[in-house]
């Protein structure tokens, strides 16, 4: 085994996160997170390119955590979970040990991709009326914003299990940089201070959020140090006790108890319904390692998460579909066209078929099949927009020619403000992660005295059966997971590491994915260029998304006038991904401007002029 992975463990400081032993590992103060005047926040960078290897995230300091860990000889998933934990902290409405999600892996020596799904559990308690309520589906924002919308976090496990199987730094020593992180404070930058703006009615719902996030009673001020010694605190008791602090310890106790009796302020009049997660339910969670999804795409191999995330089945039987058009010399129109009706297909068949494989019969085969996407293919005209809602196909019996049968499933509301990182090491191993909590801010719950956020997870569910009468893979059940959206993915090129990216997004994370990944391999984009342009979003619904950027443009007028219809979204995704340029050198890439933009960096910049 190579000296990578069986390396001394070391403890990483950085001069950007360099502080005293006492400071760091002293006691957190007894008062709450502070927000004093400072500096500007962190430059970001959406483009580096160089050698060592390489990290794109939304944060700057999160990214600069993971190539610390790369620079001090850790691989892709130790600096993978460095960054993670980081995230936690400067990103905590998106992510954090509170939530889960997937993480799929390229192993250099071996040539080959695993992955791991994390997504969060619902309690052993759940039926598939979890969220009905006088026998009527509860509202939303009603269901968001409780304990009974929680489920088991799954990132803690994620990291460790990760670790144990490719990892050659200990949990407790990646830990670190994240804790003194905490403790230390980030600048505030408009991001940040406007998501909080847009929680500050639901944060105000829970003391302790309000505590954490709306100092003084307001979001914090851009410019100002949001510290969080809480957070800083449940760090170093994770660091000490291992994953069993949370699946089987005194955080879990504490999750259990706010989720079971949610702490919320009477004045408010919310009503935050109680969860029936356990104690039992946290000691019972297991992430799981599958087979990856795979498709072949122009050549490369493409690798995706498989159910219960349906992004991994949706963006292949996309590309299937893809595979039969010509992109690379069709009109910029033509193309989009095309990219939108497959992902019309795909989205069609991914919201009748996808669900938590433990619990119902998906056939993940069937939706890979070129065989079945053939038989969806051939729907699209080259003249004329689909009519949303489409009717899904059969993968189990595609058929000969177009097929469509059975009644429509539409696609069900997700949170969007999940994140994504990826990393690629010095040995040309390979992390594409994506995580969350749900939406922004996820269940709006702030456990006392812990500093994370709870997630919102379960209501991805469907709240009732999309179709009457019809068997909906998607209703909540005791120990399943929601179906997800997350689509981290790595492309292989001859077995050997290409590209890799994800986004968040909610459902446009699929999207996002799609569309980034064709305008990078068939419309001969850099994966920056790719990133940077504007999208479009089709997603089996009557409307398109479309960003502003893309509203007014000749395409946009093209596609009216065969039948498109766009609406506004103000914002689509925020994709981060790394690709290995031709020369053996590393670009790492994200967001120039979307999330307030991305950090990409790598270990050895190469000479610039």
């Amino acid at each position: 085994m190579s000296a990578r992975r069986l390396g001394p463990t070391t403890r990483l400081v950085t001069p950007l996160l360099l502080v005293s032993a006492l400071t760091a590992f002293a006691p957190p103060p007894a008062t709450a997170p502070t927000a004093a005047p400072a500096a500007t926040p962190a430059p970001k960078s959406a483009e580096a390119t160089g050698t060592g290897g390489a990290v794109a995230s939304v944060s700057a300091e999160a990214t600069d955590i993971g190539i610390a860990v790369l620079r001090h000889g850790g691989n892709a998933v130790d600096a993978a979970v460095a960054t993670a934990a980081a995230l936690g902290v400067t990103e905590p409405y998106s992510s954090g040990i509170g939530g889960g999600g997937y993480f799929v892996y390229y192993d250099a020596r071996r040539h080959q991709v695993f992955t791991l799904d994390g997504r969060e559990t619902a309690p052993a308690t759940a039926t598939s009326g979890l969220f009905l309520e006088n026998g009527k589906p509860l509202a939303f924002g009603d269901a968001v914003s409780s304990g009974l919308s929680v489920g088991v976090p799954g990132s803690a496990q994620t990291w460790q299990e990760a670790l144990d199987r490719w990892g050659s730094r200990s949990f407790a020593d990646l830990l670190r940089p994240a804790e003194r992180l905490a403790e230390k404070g980030f600048v505030v930058d408009q991001t940040f201070h406007d998501q909080t703006a847009a929680n500050q009615t639901r944060f105000g719902y829970f003391p302790a959020t309000r505590a954490l996030f709306l100092p003084g009673g307001q979001p914090p001020t851009v410019g100002s140090v949001f510290r969080n010694p809480d957070l800083a605190a449940t760090y170093r008791e994770l660091a000490r006790q291992g994953t069993a602090a949370l699946y089987r310890g005194d955080i879990g106790r504490d999750i259990t108890s706010l989720v079971q009796r949610p702490q919320v302020d009477p004045a408010s009049g919310w009503n935050a319904r109680p969860g029936q997660l356990s104690t039992a339910d946290l000691a019972a969670y297991r992430v799981r390692a599958q087979a990856p999804t795979e498709v072949d795409y122009r050549g490369l191999d493409v690798y995706g998460i498989a159910p219960s995330s349906s992004g991994g089945t949706t963006v292949g039987e996309a590309l299937n579909i893809l595979n039969t058009f010509d992109l690379a010399h069709a009109s910029s129109s033509q193309y989009l066209h095309d990219y939108l009706e497959a992902s019309r297909i795909a989205f069609a068949d991914r919201n009748r078929w996808v669900g938590d494989p433990r619990f119902v019969d998906v056939p993940t085969q069937g939706l890979l099949s070129q065989r079945f996407a053939d038989s969806r293919a051939c729907l699209i005209s080259p003249t004329s927009s689909l009519t949303s809602p489409l009717a899904p196909g059969d993968p189990n019996n595609p058929g000969a020619g177009c097929v469509s049968s059975g009644t429509p499933a539409p696609t069900t509301t997700e949170g969007t403000h999940t994140t994504h990182l990826t990393v690629a090491d010095r040995w040309g191993d390979v992390v594409s992660y994506t995580l969350t909590i749900e939406q922004t801010g996820g269940s709006a719950m702030v456990i006392p005295g812990r500093g994370f956020l709870l997630n919102n997870e379960l209501t991805d569910f469907d709240f009732t059966p999309a179709v009457a009468g019809v068997p909906d893979p998607n209703l909540p059940g005791p120990g399943k997971r929601p179906r997800s959206s997350m689509s981290p993915t790595i492309v292989l090129k001859d077995g050997r590491f290409d590209f890799a990216l994800g986004s968040p997004g909610g459902s446009t994370i699929i999207t996002t994915v799609l569309q980034v990944l064709t305008e990078h391999v068939d419309r001969g984009l850099s994966l920056e260029q790719a990133i940077a342009v504007p999208r479009i979003s089709q997603r089996n619904r009557s409307v398109t998304d479309a960003e502003p950027a893309f509203l007014g443009s000749a395409d946009a007028q093209a596609l009216t006038a065969i039948g498109e219809t766009f609406t506004l979204n103000p914002e689509i995704g925020a994709a981060a991904g790394i690709q290995l340029l031709p020369d053996g050198q590393l670009q790492a890439a994200a967001e120039p401007v979307r999330r307030g933009g991305g950090a990409a960096a790598v270990v050895d910049p190469a000479p610039t002029g």
